[in-house]
């Protein structure tokens, strides 16, 4: 038996609370009031999951596609096929933007960049 558990996945943004803002609204999560404005986290509605958020004042935004400022890192967001459009105009109005559409159809999933600049996912997952 492994004897780490995963705790926190953590990114880099130059805002912290903007962008915990925007995740915990996309998410549906909350803001964990103790969080400063070099750390803070957002948490799921059990308080089991987190996502948190670094300060990093050189932050530089990476660049997707690109091998020079390569993604490292991308979340993927589970979404019903029923629900896409909706969480998409939900994400693009909390300030997404749309970096790649699915083809028509021809794909799984659409890319976004967050208000930082940090590649997602939208990926269409029956359930």
């Amino acid at each position: 038996m492994a004897i780490p558990k995963m705790g926190v996945v953590v990114l880099d943004c130059p805002d912290t609370r903007r962008l915990a803002e925007f995740y915990a609204q996309l998410l549906g999560w909350k803001v964990d009031p103790e969080s400063d404005s070099s750390w803070t986290e957002v948490l799921d509605e059990d308080g089991r999951r987190r996502l948190a958020f670094q300060q990093a004042p050189g932050f530089v935004p990476p660049q997707w596609p690109s091998e020079e400022h390569s993604q490292q890192f991308h979340l993927d967001l589970d979404v019903p096929p029923s629900r896409i459009e909706e969480a998409e105009q939900e994400a693009l109005a909390l300030g997404a933007r749309l970096l790649q559409d699915d083809g028509d159809g021809a794909r799984d999933f659409r890319v976004y960049l967050d208000p930082a600049g940090h590649p997602f996912c939208l990926c269409l997952v029956d359930r």
